[in-house]
């Protein structure tokens, strides 16, 4: 059957509107907690049966393969997209209650693949608060390593940047990108492995903002680098949507099974060992 333009556009048009309440999600805690979720993308079962606890303040990274479903899980908590089946808690609260914006409003996200816009750095880092005076912006830039090379260019903060930061290097990218949820300052922050792509002399730089973002919030990130993953509070390990195994560097590293596998293969790669 040939679709046409008319029918594709009805389709996207009676996709039903996620939101079912006008509640704004008010807490006070930034615990986290997956009841049994299940997501899939049409037919396609992408997570099946999950359970986690995230303390708040804690850190907990989660690995596996390449289409394992970690950035899913990830969305599914940001509440981009609602669980089939479980529930999603954040303080305690079923996600599914409140309006999608006042959920984003306590998380702040770094992807792998930062997108900047036709405008100036300080208006693109402003994107996280835009009531935020430009003090608050340099002050911001200064914590996530990137004052000194915007101070460099020939506008400084008023530089306009190309379309989707085209005009700049993928390390300097990701650090106006955390200049920018600094200056949001949300409780809850979710790393997708925001150093893959980052050359080597920016990446010590980039791994200081982290550091500095990351201070007494709850933190889940997306990791493929031992350094991202080994000081953790939790280890999660997904395959194929399942959890499939728990716990910290050390106890993971002492078992058979795909973190082991994993960093064996990443330590070798590096010409290191175990």
């Amino acid at each position: 059957k040939i679709i046409t333009e008319l029918e594709r556009l009805e389709e996207v048009t009676n996709i039903p509107q996620m939101d079912t309440s006008t509640d704004k999600l008010e807490t006070s805690h930034y615990d986290i907690a997956l009841d049994y979720i299940s997501f899939g993308y049409g037919k396609r079962q992408v997570i099946h049966d999950i359970s986690l606890e995230i303390p708040e303040h804690t850190t907990c990274a989660i690995v596996g393969p390449s289409g394992s479903g970690k950035t899913t899980l990830c969305n599914l908590i940001a509440r981009f997209w609602d669980v089939q089946d479980g529930a999603v808690r954040i303080g305690g609260k079923d996600v599914k209650n409140y309006t999608a914006d006042s959920i984003l409003e306590y998380i702040s996200m770094v992807f792998q693949n930062v997108y900047l816009f036709h405008d100036s750095i300080e208006n693109n880092i402003k994107f996280g608060k835009p009531d935020a005076t430009h003090e608050e912006v340099e002050a911001a830039a200064k914590r996530a390593c990137c004052h000194d090379f915007i101070s460099a260019l020939p506008d400084g903060y008023n530089t306009i940047i190309g379309e989707g930061g085209s005009t700049l290097s993928g390390g300097e990218k990701q650090r106006i990108s955390i200049a920018r949820a600094m200056l949001k300052d949300a409780p809850i922050i979710i790393l997708d492995e925001a150093t893959s792509s980052v050359d080597p002399e920016n990446e010590q730089a980039l791994l200081s903002a982290i550091v500095e973002l990351t201070k007494n919030k709850t933190l889940i990130s997306i990791a493929h680098r031992l350094s991202t993953v080994q000081n953790a509070d939790q280890i999660v390990v997904i395959n194929q949507g399942r959890v499939v195994q728990r716990g910290t560097h050390q106890s993971l590293i002492s078992q058979e099974g795909i973190y082991r596998n994993f960093l064996k293969q990443k330590l070798e790669s590096a010409g290191w060992a175990l």
